[in-house]
C-alpha cells in the first residue's frame, strides 16, 4: 500500500501565494523539535533479533550489524545485501522492528567502516514504513520525493529531517544502488513513543475553497493511507504530524506551499445531513479521558469551530448506542485557530465515531489528540533485559552533523565563545551596580499592584500587535504542545531589560540532572532540581542537604515486585518512566488502614522506576529522594508506601488516587452552587485549595521548596480529597505548561515569580506566587492556561514589568465565581512584587479557612 500523495495545486497558484506569504519558513511542528531521540540501534537497546534484512552477504555483514556508530569488534561493522541490484529494484531492505508504534522524526546512515578497511556506503536511499506488519507504505517528503539523499563516504553519519515525521512499528531501509558499487549500511532512528496509539482515521476527502480567485486546497496531501469514493481510510496524515494551522489559513509554517496546507476542510454543501464523520482506529481498547482538536476559527471567512460533536465508542464489532455529546461554549468562538478540548468521560473503546456539526460554511482542523489510559495488562514490573526501545536515551542526536558543515560550525563556535567572552566582561561590569539597583528597589512600595487584567491587556495591546483582548472571557481551550525552542529564547527578551544584564548567566546555568545520562528536557518528573535553590535557609524535595538525612527509614520496607502489575504509563520522568500499578496485598503488607480505592487484596499505587541504564549519580539521586520522601508524612502530601531496591529496577511506590489529577478532574467539571458529580460548587472549590494550603504549609515547616506547583500536580481521592504530587511534568499532556530555556531546561512561568524567571530564586515565597495562579486554576475550573492571551515570551515580559513595578505589569483576571475579598486580599497578595510581603502558608490557609465558614454561614 502506497502513501496517497494528492498534490494538486498548479503552478499559478503556487506563485499566488509566495506573492502573499513568500518568507515563512519556520517549521513549527513540535514533535520534531522535541521527539529526537534515538531509539535504540546504537546503543544496543533495540535488540538483534528485532533486526531483520532480505538478505545478507556474509555472517559477518548480518543485519544485527547495522548500527549507526558501533565498533564493537564482531562483524564487519555493518549490514550489506548479497547481491547487487538494479537502481530501480528495492527488494533489498534492512528492517527495523520498534516492538510498539513511534512517532520517527529524524533518520541517521553511515557506511560499512571494518576497521578502517571498508568502504561502501549507500549514497540514496528510501524508506517503507508498517504499523501492523502487513500493508507497508512508502515515504514521501511534502513534495512527493521518496529518495533520500546518503552518505559520501563510510565513516560519518548523515542525519535526515523525516517531513512529514511517520508513525510506525515497522521500518525499512532500501538502498538504491550504484552497479558499479557494493552497498552498505549503519542505520539509527530517531523519535519517541507514539502514546496516542492512534493506529489509522477515516476521513472525507477534503474540498477546495475559491477564495477571491485563489483556489485553496484543503486535503489531507501527507496521508498515507487510500484514497476510494472521495474517503480517506487506513491512513495517518496531517492530522497526526504535530504540526497545527495558523490563525489566518491561507498562510502556513512550511515555505513554498499551497494555500490552505495546513488544514484539512469541509465544505457545509456536500454534507446533507450538516455534519462530518471520521473514525479513529487505536492499536488496543484504551480507557478515554478527552480528545483535542484544532480547528481554525476564521469567521470573516466563514469559517468556525464545530456546533456539536457526538462520539460513538466500539471495542469489538458493533458501535455502542450510548454517544458522548459535547458543545463547545458558544461565547468562545470569536477565538482564532485553537484547540477545542472534548471530554470523552473514560468510555473504554478500540474506535471512536465522531460527527462534527459545521458551525458556518466551512469547518477546517489541522490536528487532533487523545488523552488515554491504556487497557489492564498482566504484566509485572520485573527486571528485564529485553523490551522496546528506551526514549530517553543519553545523546542528543543533534551533536552529529553532516561533513558538508563543518567549517560553518566551527565558525559559529568561534563566534559564540566571542559572544560568551564579552558577556562575561559586561557581567563582571555590571555586578556591582545590580546588587545596588536590588537593594534599592526592595524598598519599593506596592501601591499599584491592584491593576487588573482588563485594562492592562490594553497597555500591552500597544507593544503586541498579535494580542488579543479577552475582557475576563473563561475559555475553554487550550495549547497542548510547547513552541519551538528557537522561536525566541527567553535569554534574548531579558537582555531587553537593562536591569537584568546578569539574567542571561543565571539562565546559563540551567542544568539538566545526571548530566548526558538524563531523560528529555519534556520528561523532567520533578522540576526542583533543574536549579539551585538561591536561599541557604530552604532545600527542594530532590535535591536536600545530605546532612538532613542520614539513612533510609527505617519503616520503610521492601514489597515484592512480582505483586506488582502494570496498568497505565503515566508518564517519564527524571530517573525513570512512572507507572500506574496494581499491587497485590499492599494493604496486608503495611499492616495499616489506606484511604486509597481499591478492593481488599489489590491497591492502585504510582511506580516511580530508575532506568536500568541510569548513571551512578542519577541512581544516588533516586535513593536520596526514597529517603526524603519516608519522612514525609502529612494528609496532603503524597506518601511513599514501599520500595523495591534489592535489583534493579529500582522503584519507589507511591500513593494513587482515584480521580487522577486535580487539572483533568476540573476541566470535567461545571461550576454549580449546589451541585454533585462533574459540578463543583464555590465552598468545594475552596475546600481543595484548603488542603493544598495545608499540603504546602507542612512542606514549609521543614523548609522544603516545591517549586512546581500546580494543579496538574495534585492529585483527587475519594470525597474530594486533595494531595500534592510530582507527576505533572512527566506527562506528556502538560508539555505546554513547561517552555523550554535555552535548548536545556524546562521551566513551568505562568506559575513562577519574576525572581524565578528572571533571578533563578526560588523559595517558600515563590511556591506562594505558584499557588496564587493554583488557586486562579481552581477557580476557573482549569477551563484555561494562565494568562492564556499572552505567548510564552509575553510572559517573561511581563516579569520584567513586575520588576519594574511602575503599574504596567499584568494580573490573571478575578475568576467569575471569586469573591473580591479572596481575590483582592489573597490572590494579588500572593503575586506581590516584594517576596517578604507575600503571606506564609500559615495565613494562606487560615484565610481560606475563614472564607469557607464565611460561605457556610451565608448557606
Amino acid at each position: 500500500m502506497e502513501a496517497f500523495t494528492p498534490l494538486r495545486p498548479h503552478a499559478k497558484t503556487h506563485l499566488v501565494f509566495l506573492f502573499f506569504y513568500p518568507c515563512l519558513s519556520v517549521n513549527p511542528c513540535v514533535f520534531t523539535e522535541t521527539c529526537r531521540y534515538p531509539l535504540g540501534m546504537s546503543s544496543g537497546q533495540i535488540q538483534d533479533e528485532d533486526i531483520s534484512a532480505s538478505s545478507q552477504w556474509s555472517e559477518s555483514t548480518a543485519a544485527r550489524f547495522g548500527r549507526l556508530d558501533s565498533d564493537n569488534g564482531d562483524g564487519d561493522g555493518a549490514w550489506c545485501p548479497d547481491i547487487v541490484s538494479e537502481p530501480d529494484d528495492f527488494r533489498e531492505y534492512l528492517q527495523v522492528d520498534l516492538r510498539s508504534l513511534h512517532f520517527i522524526t529524524l533518520v541517521g546512515t553511515q557506511g560499512r567502516h571494518a576497521n578502517g578497511m571498508g568502504n561502501e556506503f549507500a549514497q540514496r536511499y528510501r524508506i517503507k514504513y508498517s504499523r501492523d506488519g502487513k500493508n507497508w507504505v512508502g515515504w514521501r517528503d511534502r513534495s512527493g520525493r521518496q529518495v533520500i539523499e546518503g552518505n559520501k563516504n563510510a565513516y560519518d553519519a548523515v542525519l535526515k529531517d523525516l517531513e512529514p515525521p511517520i508513525v510506525a512499528h515497522f521500518v525499512r531501509f532500501m538502498p538504491i544502488t550504484d552497479p558499479s558499487m557494493i552497498v552498505c549500511m549503519r542505520v539509527e532512528l530517531y523519535g519517541c513513543e507514539w502514546l496516542d496509539g492512534l493506529m489509522s482515521y477515516s476521513i472525507p476527502d477534503g474540498h477546495q475553497m475559491i477564495y477571491r480567485g485563489l483556489d485553496v486546497f484543503f486535503n489531507d496531501s501527507v496521508y498515507d493511507g487510500t484514497l476510494a469514493e472521495s474517503r480517506l481510510t487506513k491512513g495517518l496524515g496531517q492530522l497526526t504530524d504535530g504540526t497545527w494551522g495558523l490563525d489566518d489559513f491561507l498562510h502556513s509554517h512550511i515555505h513554498g506551499v499551497w494555500p490552505g496546507y495546513d488544514y484539512v476542510g469541509w465544505s457545509n454543501k456536500t454534507f446533507p445531513k450538516g455534519y462530518v464523520e471520521m473514525i479513529f482506529d487505536f492499536d488496543h481498547i484504551r480507557n478515554f479521558t478527552s480528545m483535542k482538536v484544532h480547528c481554525n476559527n476564521m469567521v470573516s471567512r466563514g469559517v468556525r469551530v464545530f456546533r456539536q460533536v457526538t462520539c460513538y465508542f466500539r471495542s469489538g464489532s458493533d458501535w455502542e448506542a450510548d454517544p458522548v455529546t459535547f458543545r463547545p461554549p458558544g461565547d468562545d468562538m470569536s477565538h482564532g485557530a485553537h484547540f477545542v478540548p472534548v471530554p470523552l468521560r473514560d468510555r473504554t473503546a478500540r474506535s471512536i465515531k465522531c460527527r462534527f456539526h459545521f458551525g458556518d460554511q466551512w469547518m477546517l482542523f489541522s490536528e487532533v489528540a487523545f488523552q488515554s489510559g491504556s487497557a489492564v495488562y498482566n504484566t509485572s514490573l520485573l527486571s528485564h533485559k529485553q523490551g522496546p526501545p528506551a526514549n530517553t536515551p543519553p545523546d542528543d542526536p543533534t551533536h552529529k552533523v553532516d561533513d558538508s558543515s563543518t567549517r560553518i560550525l566551527i565558525g559559529c563556535l568561534v563566534a559564540i565563545i566571542a559572544i560568551l567572552s564579552t558577556i562575561i566582561v559586561i557581567i563582571l561590569w555590571r555586578q556591582v551596580w545590580l546588587k545596588m539597583l536590588e537593594k534599592a528597589s526592595r524598598r519599593l512600595l506596592d501601591d499599584e499592584l491592584t491593576a487588573r487584567l482588563a485594562v492592562q491587556t490594553q497597555a500591552f495591546s500597544l507593544h503586541h500587535s498579535s494580542l488579543s483582548s479577552v475582557g475576563g472571557s473563561t475559555s475553554m481551550y487550550e495549547r497542548v504542545y510547547p513552541l519551538r525552542a528557537d522561536y525566541q529564547e527567553p535569554s534574548r527578551l531579558i537582555r531587553k531589560l537593562p536591569e537584568f544584564a546578569q539574567s542571561s548567566e543565571h539562565l546559563g546555568k540551567l542544568r539538566q540532572p545526571g548530566g548526558s545520562d538524563s531523560a528529555p528536557h519534556y520528561a523532567e518528573a520533578d522540576i526542583i532540581s533543574l536549579q539551585e535553590s538561591s536561599d541557604s535557609s530552604t532545600y527542594s524535595i530532590t535535591a536536600v542537604n545530605m546532612s538532613l538525612i542520614t539513612g533510609a527509614d527505617s519503616s520503610m520496607r521492601e514489597f515484592p515486585r512480582e505483586k506488582l502489575t502494570f496498568k497505565e504509563k503515566l508518564g517519564e520522568g527524571q530517573f525513570g518512566e512512572v507507572h500506574l500499578c496494581e499491587a497485590e496485598g499492599l494493604r496486608d503488607f503495611l499492616d495499616e488502614e489506606l484511604s486509597a480505592e481499591g478492593n481488599q487484596e489489590s491497591l492502585l499505587v504510582a511506580v516511580k522506576k530508575l532506568r536500568e541504564d541510569a548513571n551512578k549519580n542519577a541512581r544516588n539521586d533516586f535513593l536520596k529522594e526514597i529517603r526524603i520522601m519516608s519522612r514525609l508524612r502529612d494528609p496532603n502530601i503524597v506518601r511513599l508506601l514501599a520500595v523495591c531496591v534489592d535489583k534493579d529496577p529500582l522503584c519507589m511506590i507511591t500513593e494513587y488516587m482515584e480521580n487522577g489529577d486535580l487539572n483533568q478532574f476540573l476541566v470535567q467539571c461545571e461550576f454549580c452552587p449546589s451541585c454533585d458529580f462533574l459540578f463543583c460548587s464555590y465552598t468545594q472549590l475552596i475546600g481543595m485549595a484548603v488542603q493544598i494550603a495545608s499540603g504546602m504549609k507542612y512542606l514549609s515547616s521543614l523548609n522544603f521548596v516545591h517549586r512546581d506547583l500546580a494543579t496538574r500536580n495534585c492529585l483527587v481521592g475519594k470525597n474530594y480529597t486533595i494531595k500534592i504530587a510530582d507527576f505533572g511534568m512527566s506527562r506528556n499532556l502538560y508539555r505546554g505548561d513547561y517552555y523550554r530555556i535555552q535548548g536545556r531546561a524546562v521551566l513551568p512561568i505562568r506559575w513562577m515569580s519574576w525572581e524565578s524567571i528572571l533571578l533563578g530564586k526560588f523559595t517558600m515565597a515563590s511556591d506562594v506566587w505558584a499557588f496564587g495562579v493554583t488557586l486562579w486554576e481552581i477557580l476557573t475550573l482549569c477551563k484555561e492556561q494562565p494568562y492564556s492571551q499572552l505567548s510564552d515570551e509575553q510572559v517573561i515580559e511581563n516579569t520584567g514589568e513586575f520588576f519594574r513595578n511602575q503599574g504596567k505589569q499584568v494580573y490573571l483576571p478575578k475568576p467569575l465565581c471569586c469573591p473580591d475579598g479572596v481575590y483582592s486580599d489573597l490572590m494579588l497578595s500572593c503575586w506581590r512584587r516584594n517576596a517578604k510581603e507575600r503571606p506564609s502558608f500559615q495565613e494562606i490557609h487560615t484565610q481560606l479557612m475563614e472564607s469557607v465558614a464565611e460561605q457556610m454561614g451565608d448557606a
